[in-house]
């Protein structure tokens, strides 16, 4: 994947129909695949405040956050209130202007921008689906390893299937009997806990903490269960045994040899009396 986000999925998320949805805080939303399959987007949960699953998130955070795909700000906000140290990022202008009617603080930018404080963010935070931007995992995970301290802290929501797609999806609003008005298509990612596990190995993260939420089944689609991950940036690799010890011996050997050559230069030289010594 390139540095920078896809052009055609800044302009679906930040044009109508997703724009429309934030700014009336309602769906019915959707990310529509090719194959007419439908992933309904909880709008209204995203625009309200925190629930017990986004507050069991918000508790594991350390240090200042960064939230990836803020959209509406809630947990940009929450955090604020909280008196913490925050920061949202998204592609949609609507989502950062919702975002900072809620007292949140966010940027309208791309998480493949530059961006501020990289490599000193004490956790970052990519829920809500947020793990599929890019629909690449793995760029995402390794982008995301650059904007963290180590050992800083990475807090994904998986899909509660085991499932690990990509896919070109459209953002469409209406009923799932009809089309509405859709998006531009753009490249999308669906992870589970299993598949999150593999691309975060091969990307410098080591896996601290998993749990699940299940709230009310009217909250979300699907029987309201919620799945986390933590990961935690792997520390640098240590030095072999074998390689520092031949280290320490060769600093030893030139340093010795150093020493014999000093000593010997100052050593008195052996010469006839009454001749001077000629300057070294």
């Amino acid at each position: 994947m390139s540095a920078a986000a896809p052009a055609t999925a800044t302009a679906a998320w930040g044009a109508d129909p997703y724009a429309e949805a934030l700014r009336s805080g309602r769906g019915p939303l959707f990310l529509r695949r090719s194959d007419g399959w439908l992933l309904p987007l909880e709008v209204e949960r995203w625009c309200a405040g925190p629930d017990a699953a986004d507050r069991a998130v918000l508790r594991r955070c350390e240090g200042a956050v960064l939230d990836i795909g803020c959209g509406p700000g809630r947990l940009v906000a929450g955090l604020a209130a909280l008196g913490r140290r925050a920061l949202g990022i998204d592609v949609s202008p609507a989502a950062v202007a919702r975002t900072a009617a809620t007292g949140g603080t966010a940027l309208h930018r791309s998480v493949f921008d530059p961006l501020p404080g990289e490599g000193s963010w004490g956790t970052a935070l990519l829920l809500d689906g947020n793990i599929g931007i890019g629909g690449d995992p793995r760029a995402l995970l390794a982008r995301s390893a650059q904007l963290v301290a180590r050992p800083g802290l990475l807090l994904v929501e998986t899909t509660p299937a085991d499932v690990d797609e990509r896919v070109q999806v459209r953002v469409e609003r209406g009923c799932p009997g009809g089309r509405g008005t859709p998006g531009e298509p753009f490249p999308w990612a669906r992870v589970g806990t299993p598949a999150l596990l593999r691309h975060a190995a091969a990307t410098g993260w080591t896996a601290v903490e998993q749990w699940s939420h299940a709230g009310p089944p009217d909250q979300s689609p699907g029987g309201a269960e919620r799945c986390f991950v933590a990961l935690r940036r792997r520390p640098p690799a240590p030095v072999p045994a074998c390689r520092d010890a031949a280290v320490r011996h060769s600093s030893h050997t030139a340093e010795s040899a150093n020493s014999a050559a000093v000593s010997s230069s100052q050593r008195p030289r052996n010469t006839p009396a009454g001749r001077p010594v000629a300057a070294s």
